[in-house]
């Protein structure tokens, strides 16, 4: 199997307690899983069922529903059946704020369809109804052997225990700022909880944490701390990220840092949708980020020049687009046929400047004639020149020397 040589020193990942969703392993050095959630009203099973399904086909590896209504919770069994049915296994997470303790113990089949439960500590229960209601939903995750996420939210933060910090700090000598305090109580919220959780019987091997903010900075400092202070499995995730460019980016910033620094073992992008707009656009933007920090491979690379004053001619965007879709549709293919393959990179170039180094640093690169260069087109197999492409179907060639390229260099898959 071909694989690209890198200088990039590996990520040291921390090792976390190993947790097991359905079929998915999250944690113990596992790779980092990316999930999603849907946006339809669960009581719709129909198109909750398709969006679970579709968000699985984009690569989803755990898919999170709203479960806030005694129909929606009627629902669950349904929902789980038609995926199930349709061919996919992904796990199906319930996320309960205010009524979870109720429906999981009044609507059985719902807490037994579900691969985990995800509970809000803020909102859980206030004041004595707080640890009595937790207990409930803990003792049912115990009940049907369900993991758990104890996820904390700065949106609707457990108020007594803030209010206790907010105290405490006016007292210090050394009073921090309101932001560090925000910070700590958000990191106690989610440890405490999950050693409340431990006392009821729940063990480490079913209890994974999350402290969500919608702050980039805010994010890092608090998964900082977090991670040094459990060894639980952690899930990441820029909470209201915002639409379009500024979500990507938000998300990416946060994210980028904190795996890159070993810290995360499950990932999701919240974006907010264009109206209209594709969900599956949250999985994909997770998948990129794993890819491009090298942490996991999903979909085979390429890079491409971004144009100058050199490249007046459109031809290598056109090409560089070409290559992509070409990749995306073979891709269902050569997955099912060869092991590796997600692996494979490529390099699309717009003249002699960058072209044939940058080609010779991919699996197979294209070196395409830039503004007054000679209208010839060398092809670079792992860094050696293997073909001088001319004429008016480079694009052809191009292809059907990546498709003899997969055929000859990643094992059959038997």
């Amino acid at each position: 199997m071909a694989e690209s040589d890198s200088l990039s020193p590996p990520i040291v990942r921390r090792i976390s307690t190993p947790v097991q969703v359905g079929s998915v392993m999250l944690g113990g050095g596992a790779p980092i899983v990316v999930q999603s959630m849907t946006n339809t009203d669960t009581e719709d099973a129909s198109a909750t069922a398709q969006q679970i399904i579709e968000l699985a086909q984009s690569g989803s590896e755990l898919v999170r529903i709203t479960v806030n209504t005694e129909q929606a919770a009627q629902q669950v069994a349904f929902i789980r059946d038609k995926v199930r049915e349709a061919g996919y296994s992904v796990p199906i997470v319930g996320d309960f704020h205010y009524n979870g303790h109720r429906l999981l113990q009044v609507y059985p089949e719902c807490a037994k369809s579900l691969d985990k439960y995800r509970i809000n500590p803020g909102n859980v229960g206030y004041g004595e109804k707080r640890d009595i209601q937790f207990t409930q939903m803990i003792e049912v995750a115990l009940k049907y052997d369900k993991p758990v996420r104890i996820g904390v939210n700065w949106g609707s933060l457990d108020q007594d225990l803030s209010s206790r910090e907010m105290d405490k700090n006016a007292q210090s000598a050394h009073p921090r700022s309101a932001a560090e305090v925000l910070q700590e109580t958000l990191v106690l919220s989610a440890l405490l909880s999950a050693e409340l959780a431990e006392k009821i019987g729940l063990p480490a091997s079913k209890i994974v944490l999350s402290c969500k903010v919608s702050r980039v900075q805010d994010l890092i400092a608090i998964h900082r701390s977090l991670a040094s202070r459990c060894s639980y499995a952690i899930h990441l995730g820029l909470t209201e990220a915002g639409m379009g460019t500024k979500g990507i980016v938000a998300t990416t910033a946060a994210l980028a840092v904190l795996l890159q620094e070993g810290i995360g073992d499950t990932i999701r992008a919240s974006l907010t949708p264009e109206p209209g707009g594709d969900r599956n656009r949250e999985v994909i933007v997770c998948q990129q980020i794993l890819q491009a920090l090298g942490l996991r491979a999903f979909m085979p690379s390429v890079s491409a020049c971004p144009g100058c004053g050199r490249t007046t001619s459109s031809y290598f965007q056109e090409l560089a687009k070409q290559v992509e879709a070409y990749i995306a549709q073979r891709m269902p293919t050569w997955s099912q046929h060869y092991h590796g393959v997600e692996n494979l990179s490529l390099a699309v170039m717009g003249c002699i400047v960058n072209g044939p180094g940058e080609s010779k640093h991919a699996n197979l690169g294209i070196s395409l004639p830039g503004t007054g260069e000679h209208p010839i087109a060398p092809v670079f197999a792992d860094g050696r020149k293997v073909a001088t492409l001319r004429g008016d179907n480079i694009v052809q060639q191009f292809q059907h020397i990546v498709e003899e390229y997969v055929v000859s260099h990643y094992d059959a898959k038997r």
